[in-house]
């Protein structure tokens, strides 16, 4: 089973949790078993898993997104990445050529390919295998995925198929509805459209050879930039004749607002929060390390993050976007696939940062030309290797890089410390990486 996930950009309308680099799939609010969080892509990727152990799963994502992944699923997932936006079509067309050139995937194998954020339950992931299985029979070039409508939604598109069958031939395509108009689609038998298809990789690469002038997937790559913006709709869907949909009738949600995400989650208070006997309907997602207290409030979602503090009416919060556009966008929290950091100080000439890093982790070797940086080292072990010199650390340990000097720091344990940058001129650009010697 050959499996790639769509994994989009940030988003403005789950601020503060969202950011220019974290997007609503890394939100850790779904609470397993044991009593951890797991996020969105750590839920889907569980669940493909679960169904197909050996499933190849790649995720076609752009560069920002790179660390976010490599956090949350380790090293095991295959990773696409886009140099920069070229729409649908390339990107998918990219992660296929990556199937077959750098995965070595048979170019007869199907593939389905899925947004990476939807709110699903196990039955989904069946469903993606059936999907796969069917696109390997050939009886179609494309076989989707219709999911069957509980509500007249104006926000997707629909799907009429030819017959009641759990298979069907693809009858027309039409696009985001009103409210009435949507009525009657599903009068008429009407699926979403969920965005979800497979097909087998040699009738992407085929097209792509054909729209796109490459000779493989590393070709493709460096020349990605050059590429015509494209949909996969316009270029593949709507020019194809031999299309079928199965049918999905179990949950499928997209969480796109926080009136839709807090539906979603398990319980009401993530992190430190308390609801008094008065609230009703309130959410508190708190990433912060103080507590909120919320008191004789009704239908409101409160969620607290470095980046800022979000209190709304649930369904005023679908239209929080042009605020947020006004916003300073600095990222303040990012995963790394090395661990984490966390602005906690700006001051005119400084920086202070909380940084995790993971046992057996380390950060490049590096050096900063406009910034000094102390290391203050609160929990963990770890090395130090500065200008070529290595040093061990432990709690309570300071260390002092002056402006030019190359520097990383080493995990042997789960390492945090407190990272302080000074200077006038402190920036994210403001970096040279190094090879160790």
């Amino acid at each position: 089973m050959n499996i790639v996930l769509l994994s989009g950009g940030s988003g403005k309308r789950l601020w503060p949790l969202s950011n220019d680099v974290r997007s609503k799939q890394f939100f850790k609010i779904f609470r397993q078993e044991d009593g951890t969080y797991e996020s969105m892509v750590q839920r889907m990727y569980r669940g493909i898993k679960k169904v197909a152990g050996d499933a190849v799963v790649t995720v076609a994502t752009s560069k920002s997104q790179v660390s976010f992944i490599n956090n949350q699923l380790g090293d095991n997932v295959g990773i696409s990445v886009e140099p920069c936006r070229r729409d649908t079509f390339p990107a998918i067309a990219l992660a296929t050529a990556y199937l077959v050139d750098v995965m070595k995937v048979d170019p007869d194998e199907a593939v389905v390919v899925c947004p990476v954020d939807p709110y699903v339950e196990d039955n989904y992931f069946e469903a993606l295998k059936k999907l796969g299985e069917q696109a390997q029979k050939g009886e179609a070039n494309l076989v989707l995925m219709g999911v069957e409508p509980t509500y007249p939604s104006e926000k997707y598109g629909y799907i009429i198929p030819k017959s009641t069958d759990q298979v069907a031939e693809v009858a027309t395509f039409k696009e985001k509805p009103s409210k009435a108009v949507a009525e009657d689609y599903i009068a008429q038998g009407a699926l979403w459209n969920a965005g979800v298809f497979a097909y087998k990789l040699r009738y992407v690469l085929d097209i792509a050879h054909k729209l796109m002038d490459f000779d493989d997937y590393y070709d493709l790559f460096e020349k990605y930039e050059t590429l015509e913006k494209i949909s996969f709709d316009y270029a593949v869907v709507e020019k194809e004749s031999k299309i079928q949909v199965q049918r999905f009738s179990g949950q499928w949600k997209d969480l796109g607002t926080w009136n839709t995400l807090t539906e979603a989650m398990e319980e009401s208070v993530i992190g430190q929060g308390v609801l008094n006997d008065s609230c009703d309907g309130v959410s508190i997602i708190n990433e912060m390390d103080v507590p909120v207290l919320a008191m004789g409030l009704h239908d409101v979602v409160i969620a607290a993050a470095p980046e800022g503090i979000l209190v709304s009416d649930k369904e005023q919060s679908s239209y929080i976007k042009p605020f947020v556009e006004k916003f300073e966008k600095k990222v303040r929290f990012a995963e790394k696939s090395w661990g984490s950091y966390q602005v906690i100080d700006v001051e005119k000439g400084s920086y202070t940062i909380k940084v995790t890093l993971k046992a057996g982790q380390s950060m490049n070797y590096h050096s900063h030309r406009n910034r000094d940086e102390i290391w203050v080292v609160i929990e963990g072990t770890g090395r130090t290797i500065v200008d070529g010199m290595e040093q061990k650390i432990k709690a309570g340990d300071v260390v002092a890089m002056s402006a030019g000097c190359r520097h990383t720091v080493i995990a042997d344990s789960e390492l945090k410390l407190i990272e302080v940058q000074i200077g006038e001129d402190i920036s994210v650009e403001d970096k040279q990486k190094f090879e160790l010697e």
